[in-house]
């Protein structure tokens, strides 16, 4: 990162309106009817957003070729707000790219970042409001009402996918309203859609192929207690076409602080996890030559609907984002063993906080 670019992203995150709740308030409301397509667009009132998909393509011999990670950011500074220029960081934006080449045991991954005023036709990047349009460094995701385009051609690879709903969007905790600590302020609103339908190509130049995805769009007035370091998260897409999410936020002393999760089996409502349903139990460990960090690479996670094993399928799925969040965290394409250690699903693994406590 040049000198000039770390001094800016520096400032900001010093500067006033950075903190815990420092977002307008109302982003976040428990009772909130969540509506589409507008709620798939941003919401600038909210401190933070993400959009993020996960999946695999390929399936030969039982494994899948690859996995993909795509996830754009926003996040509002609380500066400039009086300011009518359309080059005033009122937000920042952010996005990660990366592509697991299982065959080759190669992971890739690349980033943007950007100030954006929230002007729609901003050249840096913009989000819109009013659906799931997205753009940033030349990078675009866009949803149609029923699938999702994305468009990342990045340094070594590109993503260009179509991610089409096979099942009813998932609203995760109490109807899109997802608690994330022990204090009601704590939370989210949490859409995802597991079973995605994923075509497309995830290397430049590779054929046209097919596999399963999964699109988290989650925003955030306050998301992370004081004492939590980070967290750690899966998001399953099981071959019956279940769909299973577990997620714990950890002190620093490695105990857990809260930890959630949902279920959902085709054709039926979703289950929601409460803490005290959730175990999830670190095996073993992967050391990460670039960091130093030291990643549980197998778990054991244990639920209401059973017991299950989530095994990396690479462990050097690490990414270093310190050129655009400012953080080095661990994501990537995992295994969801049942019975017998019969594979029963494929997904992603989130890591947060081992190389040094999250900030947000």
């Amino acid at each position: 990162m040049n000198p000039t670019r770390r001094r800016w992203l520096r400032a900001l995150a010093a500067a006033p309106g950075m903190g815990i709740g420092s977002a307008q308030a109302g982003a976040v409301q428990r009772g909130r009817v969540l509506a589409w397509p507008r709620d798939h667009g941003a919401h600038l009132e909210a401190r933070t957003e993400w959009w993020y998909a996960t999946g695999w393509l390929g399936l030969a011999g039982g494994a899948p070729a690859l996995g993909f990670q795509l996830t754009f950011f926003r996040s509002r500074t609380g500066l400039a707000e009086g300011l009518k220029s359309r080059f005033a960081a009122r937000h920042l934006l952010f996005a990660h790219a990366a592509v697991t080449l299982l065959g080759e045991g190669r992971h890739l991954h690349d980033q943007r970042v950007a100030r954006w005023s929230g002007a729609a036709d901003s050249a840096l990047g913009h989000a819109s409001t009013s659906d799931g349009a997205i753009a940033l460094g030349g990078w675009t995701l866009r949803h149609d009402g029923q699938a999702w385009q994305a468009r990342l051609p990045a340094q070594g690879f590109a993503l260009d996918l179509n991610l089409a709903r096979s099942q009813p969007l998932l609203l995760q905790g109490e109807a899109g309203w997802s608690r994330k600590g022990p204090q009601e302020a704590q939370a989210s609103h949490y859409v995802s859609e597991p079973q995605l339908l994923a075509r497309g190509r995830a290397t430049a130049g590779a054929a046209v192929t097919e596999g399963r995805a999964w699109m988290d769009h989650e925003w955030s007035d306050e998301l992370l207690h004081p004492e939590a370091v980070g967290w750690d998260w899966l998001g399953i897409n099981l071959f019956d076409g279940s769909a299973l999410t577990a997620f714990v936020l950890r002190r620093r002393d490695g105990s857990v602080l809260w930890a959630g999760g949902s279920w959902r089996v085709p054709g039926q409502p979703g289950r929601s996890f409460t803490p005290q349903e959730i175990s999830l139990r670190p095996g073993r460990r992967w050391l990460s030559p670039s960091s130093g960090a030291r990643y549980p690479v197998q778990w054991q996670v244990d639920t209401p609907q059973g017991r299950y094993e989530l095994r990396a399928l690479l462990d050097a799925q690490e990414l270093d984002s310190r050129a655009s969040t400012g953080t080095i965290y661990w994501e990537g394409l995992s295994e969801l063993l049942g019975a017998g250690g019969r594979r029963v699903g494929l997904g992603y693994l989130e890591m947060t906080g081992y190389a040094a406590a999250l900030r947000l």
